[in-house]
Formats: structure tokens, C-alpha cells, sequence
């Protein structure tokens, strides 16, 4: 599991969102359309967007897909329950994710644009600094 800690547009995390769970069946109007968020139900894998404005446009499969205005918040947790993440606004369009992500989840956070190659860089720099730092306290 990969703590995150990260600031991003609403529009990047929408897009992660579409990755992660219904890109292959989304409507391309809906995937066009920045106020449309996909939500799940069942837990896990519940996806909420919390909003000053909702409406259920259509039901596919198990997404709801709903037209948003004033996104305040949004929580998404995987299926398999390895990923768990919020995004909460800071200010507009522009908010932060906080939570926990399975490695897989990385791809398509970096996909979409709420991590940068950057940021995924130094975690893994991270890492394998303290995976060698272990190595040396078990040969000392």
C-alpha cells in the first residue's frame, strides 16, 4: 500500500475514477461532459461524490452516472479494498487526495494526471532507499 498525499484537479480525479472502474463502458458524452462522475453503491467499491447539486442521469451496469455541480468531496474505494482515497476541495476545481493506494492504482493515477511521473519517481527512489537501509541493518 502507497500512502498519498496529493494535490489535484476535480478533473483529474474524475478521470481516475473513469479509469479505475467504467472507462470501457462509459458513454463518450458522459466522458466528455466534466460534471458527470460515476457512482458505486456496494462496498466495497463505493464511489460518493458529494455536491451541492446531484442528479442520477443513467444506471450502467453497476455505475450510476450522475451530473455534479460544486463537487465538495469525493470517496472511492476499489473493489478488491486495496485502494481507498478522498478527494476533498481546497479551493474550485483544485483539491486534495488523501488515502491509501495499491500499487496498481499508481498507473492510473499517473494516467490521469492526480500523480506526476515525478512524484511516483521519488516514491520509488523512496522505497528502495529504505529496502537497501534494511538490507544493511541485517548484515551489521
Amino acid at each position: 500500500m502507497v500512502a498519498i498525499d496529493a494535490t489535484c484537479s476535480l478533473e483529474s480525479f474524475r478521470k481516475f475514477i473513469i479509469l479505475s472502474t467504467c472507462n470501457s463502458f462509459i458513454p463518450e458524452s458522459y466522458f466528455e461532459d466534466y460534471e458527470v462522475f460515476p457512482e458505486r453503491e456496494t462496498s466495497p467499491g463505493l464511489i460518493y461524490v458529494e455536491a451541492a447539486d446531484k442528479v442520477t442521469l443513467k444506471k450502467i451496469r453497476d455505475m450510476s452516472f450522475v451530473n455534479a455541480k460544486e463537487v465538495l468531496g469525493i470517496i472511492y474505494s476499489s473493489k478488491s479494498g486495496n485502494t481507498n482515497l478522498k478527494w476533498r476541495q481546497v479551493r474550485r476545481a483544485t483539491g486534495k487526495v488523501v488515502g491509501e493506494a495499491s500499487t496498481n492504482t499508481l498507473v492510473n493515477l499517473t494516467e490521469a494526471g492526480v500523480l506526476t511521473q515525478d512524484w511516483v519517481q521519488g516514491y520509488l527512489r523512496k522505497k528502495a532507499m529504505e529496502k537497501h537501509a534494511e538490507a544493511d541493518e541485517v548484515t551489521s
